[in-house]
């Protein structure tokens, strides 16, 4: 029998705890807590994310179960397992790229076919593991899924596809009413009244948060006022997290200094949670209360004892973690835009900040003065400058989930980058989050050993969902076999295609219906290997990958079953670093591959695309060029 999922019904449109002091985009004043100092070292999880995960925990326990039930695994006993042999609750964390719309419209379908609210995920895909995940965490265009999934009341794929509100993406964010001219120019009005709410209040304002205010038109419809006044920290109010209904949502930015480049050696990975932003990293290895964000401090303690609130809106939040799309408001001027249109932006772009394009402006810096981190930079600026999460090329959020202080056992890690010159995944995320746990600012995190991208291709660990450290004992180089343990196994799966080319470009702005749809459905024929037609106990092997480190911790043989799995799915050390091809079927996999029916399509970019999607394909690899000419001469 399917097992019930009970969400608690609430209408958005009223939610009076959503909105700033202020009624609008400003933020404003509020009351400072008691004697509570709004930073503190990162020395473990905050007391709020803590009590909230034991809460989580039972609601995850009874899911779990529910999961591995159906999942049908042969000599298993869930339910003993769960709740007699196991001596902690089994941590699942998920993970989800960015990459535009792309990571957005795949990472959708993806989540999909792991929620037990989307019909036929239950049966055809791997619904109940989103109810049985304790963590759900996004980058760039994945948080735009995660953020939307969250912010609209942990509201799912499905209802948003049927009302068709929410992610209205028949056109570009930069001329939202198409050929209605009139509808774009008040848009651009709303945004631009908004950002001198933000300024006439005493705070600068960045690119973001033009950027903000625009993804928060699609994200945010439902609202009238399309989320102008809704805030990050709002979530913790919210009866569907409160009741732990939810997994535990988290944004990923990086940190960079004006005029600086970063690589995944030097960067600080900044998270935003429900209850802080900030950083495991030693350079600043402090968290601040997200709410409060905007407040003066000296010492973790508030100025003249005066707290603001409101400064964290959830659009400039999700915009945050994707600053680097900022590069497409910049080329207003070679679009077909009327002129008076580009008048408006062009008045827009006067007023904002020109210390970086690509970078978030949080003013005050709620850790200036502190020196808990080891990089004065950071702590000896009156501002804190965020950026994109993926211009460290760690560009699927793993970090977050391999603190180890949340315990993570497994980690669902969804990859909808555009590494190749075709726009597919090469798995050069993960190797640059491999690579970083031996430098300074890896801090004692582990992640298991990974192949180099060409290995990844010629192997086909793209081509099929891939478990990267199956075997704890062949990981205890990385560290001394007590914490060997803290070593999440994971589950990375890449874009591919199935019933839809969903290679499309980062900077692809607009999609038709039936573009959406496609990816979307493609996302999820990725994540259930193809409605679990490709195998059937598919189902069956994700539990086995679930329940490994807890079988390990406590000594228990591998079923049959989960040993035959472990077989097709793990990857066996081996490594092949010739020039790869990019020969696809139409089932996703690589010509040669085990599931290969022979129906083979060469993917090359000359040949995948036809007519019409040729000329539209062509027009988006453009502006990408383009966006990725003015990065580079703006870094």
């Amino acid at each position: 029998m399917r097992p019930s999922y009970i969400l608690t019904t609430l209408q958005i449109a009223s939610l009076a705890w959503a909105w700033s002091p202020t009624d609008s985009y400003a933020p404003g004043k509020i009351d400072c807590p008691s004697d509570v100092s709004l930073v503190r070292a990162a020395d473990g999880l905050s007391p709020q994310e803590s009590d909230w995960i034991k809460g989580r925990n039972e609601v995850t326990d009874a899911n779990l179960i529910s999961f591995l039930q159906h999942a049908n695994m042969t000599d298993f006993d869930a339910e003993d397992f769960i709740r007699n042999t196991v001596n902690e609750s089994i941590t699942i964390g998920l993970a989800f790229s960015g990459g535009g719309y792309r990571a957005m419209l795949c990472g959708a379908g993806q989540l999909a076919a792991l929620d037990n609210r989307t019909n036929g995920a239950y049966e055809n895909g791997l619904g109940g593991l989103l109810q049985a995940s304790t963590y759900l965490v996004g980058l760039s265009g994945g948080n735009w899924m995660v953020g939307t999934i969250a912010m609209n009341n942990f509201t799912d794929v499905d209802t948003i596809l049927r009302e068709g509100v929410i992610w209205d993406l028949t056109h570009s964010i930069l001329n939202v009413g198409g050929l209605k001219v009139w509808q774009t120019i008040e848009y651009y009005t709303d945004i631009n009244d908004d950002l001198d709410d933000k300024r006439d209040a005493g705070f600068d304002v960045s690119l973001t948060d033009t950027w903000g205010r625009g993804l928060s038109h699609q994200f945010f419809a439902k609202l009238n006022d399309t989320g102008a006044s809704l805030t990050w920290s709002t979530l913790r109010d919210a009866d569907v997290f409160k009741n732990h209904e939810m997994p535990f949502p988290i944004v990923v930015a990086d940190g960079r200094t004006p005029g600086s480049f970063i690589i995944s050696g030097n960067s600080t990975i900044f998270e935003v949670n429900p209850f802080e932003l900030g950083t495991w990293d030693p350079s600043l290895y402090q968290f601040t209360d997200v709410k409060y964000l905007g407040t003066k401090v000296k010492d973790g303690k508030p100025v003249n004892d005066t707290c603001i609130g409101g400064f964290d809106n959830a659009g400039f939040i999700m915009g945050t973690s994707s600053s680097l799309f900022n590069q497409f408001i910049l080329q207003i001027n070679t679009t077909d835009l009327s002129s008076a249109i580009k008048s408006i932006i062009s008045s827009i772009l006067s007023k904002v900040s020109k210390d970086e394009d690509d970078i978030a402006i949080y003013k005050p810096n709620p850790f200036e003065g502190t020196d808990d981190g080891t990089v004065s930079s950071i702590s000896d600026n009156s501002t804190l400058y965020l950026c994109d999460g993926g211009e460290d090329l760690q560009n699927v959020p793993l970090a977050p989930l391999l603190q180890p202080d949340r315990n993570v056992d497994v980690i669902f890690a969804y990859d909808n980058s555009a590494d190749t010159l075709e726009f597919w995944p090469d798995g050069a995320s993960i190797i640059a989050t491999y690579q970083r746990q031996f430098l300074p600012q890896g801090n004692g995190t582990l992640f298991p050993y990974v192949p180099d991208n060409k290995s990844m291709i010629n192997l086909n660990l793209t081509a099929r969902p891939t478990f990267f450290g199956c075997d704890v004992r062949n990981l205890t180089s990385l560290l001394n076999s007590s914490d060997i343990f803290d070593t999440p196994l994971v589950v990375y799966t890449a874009n591919r295609p199935f019933s839809y080319w969903s290679n499309t470009s980062t900077f692809q702005m607009s999609y038709e219906e039936h573009e959406k749809i496609g990816m979307i459905k493609n996302g999820f024929e990725v994540a259930s290997r193809y409605n679990n037609t490709i195998d059937t106990e598919w189902p069956a092997c994700v539990g086995c990958a679930i329940i490994r480190r807890s079988q390990e911790r406590l000594g228990i043989e591998q079923s049959e079953q989960c040993k035959q799995c472990f077989e097709r799915y793990c990857w066996n050390g081996d490594i092949d670093t010739k020039e790869p091809g990019f020969n696809f079927t139409t089932n996703g996999t690589t010509s040669g591959a085990e599931e290969d029916d022979g129906r083979v399509i060469n993917a090359g970019l000359s040949t995948i695309l036809r007519g019409a999607d040729k000329v539209a394909m062509m027009k988006s690899i453009g502006y990408a060029m383009l966006a990725t000419i003015v990065f580079a001469v703006s870094v």
